[in-house]
Parts: C-alpha cells; sequence; structure tokens
C-alpha cells in the first residue's frame, strides 16, 4: 500500500499519464513529415509483431498482444486488403491460415519506424543518452505492469517491443 506522502508523486503520475494518452492520440505520435500520422495504433502494432514473431496464426497474434481472436481479426481485414498482411496456408496444417507481413507490409512498417523514431529524436533532443534510456526502461516497467493488470489472469500480453 501507498501511503498518504506517496500522493503527490502518484497525482502527478496519474495526471501526467491522462495528458500523455490525450496527446498520443491527437497526434498519433506518427512520426515526422509525409509519414506523420499517416499509420494507426492498432495496425502498427499488428505489423510490428509479426515482424518481431514472424507469421502466426489469428489465435496465436490475438495471445501475444493480450486481446481477443475477434479484434484481431477486425483489425487485420484492412491490412489485408492494403496488401501489408498476407494470409497464407500453415505449412504443416494447410487448412489453418497463418497471418505475415508481406513485403509492401515490411517497407511500410520500416518508413513508419523510421519517422517515429525521427519524432523520438526531436522530442528528447536535449536529453541525455542515459535519461533516454531511463525514460525507456520506466515506459516498459509501466507498461508491462499495466498490461499484466488488465489482462485475464494467465494471459499478459503486451505491446511492448520485443
Amino acid at each position: 500500500m501507498t501511503s498518504v506522502a506517496d500522493s503527490g508523486p502518484l497525482d502527478t503520475l496519474q495526471h501526467e499519464v491522462a495528458v500523455f494518452a490525450r496527446r498520443a492520440e491527437q497526434t498519433r505520435l506518427g512520426g515526422v513529415g509525409q509519414v506523420r500520422n499517416s499509420m494507426d495504433r492498432a495496425a502498427y502494432l499488428l505489423l510490428n509483431r509479426l515482424d518481431k514473431e514472424g507469421p502466426m496464426g489469428v489465435k496465436a497474434l490475438a495471445a501475444s498482444m493480450g486481446i481477443d481472436s475477434s479484434t484481431v481479426t477486425r483489425q487485420v481485414a484492412p491490412l489485408v486488403d492494403t496488401g501489408l498482411v498476407k494470409r497464407t496456408s500453415h505449412p504443416e496444417d494447410g487448412r489453418a491460415v497463418v497471418l505475415q507481413l508481406s513485403p509492401r507490409g515490411q517497407s511500410r512498417l520500416d518508413e513508419v519506424r523510421a519517422s517515429r523514431r525521427q519524432l523520438m529524436a526531436e522530442l528528447t533532443q536535449d536529453w541525455a543518452p542515459e535519461e533516454r534510456t531511463a525514460f525507456c526502461t520506466l515506459l516498459t516497467r509501466f507498461n508491462t505492469a499495466l498490461s499484466s493488470r488488465m489482462a485475464p489472469q494467465g494471459a499478459a500480453g503486451t505491446d511492448a517491443p520485443s
């Protein structure tokens, strides 16, 4: 339990997280230049997961992201329609469908990542390298704790980078 003496930093934390969430959604932290705001959060996270973990079925993708299969199915449909994700047959079970990043999807993801990386560089340009590292460590830790709290027992998925 936290004490009343901790309420100052906790009040600041809850406020700053709310402000961050609003600003992140408003700008979608989409990066800089022409790529800015060009890929929504769900698409980015799905493409990133397929890139990091390789081809997988809808259920495995949903489990790895800590969301339900129907959400993945709904979110992946436009990615398939636009050619960013391919549906292929499972190599061992031809009846099963596997989702994988297409070459176009890989190229698009690389472009968006570079743009977002540039935005992060600009936003933290006056930070020392240790401050960037500390912020990343703490934000990852915060997201992991939040993900664990939000996930059903035994299914703690995360959108944190692998």
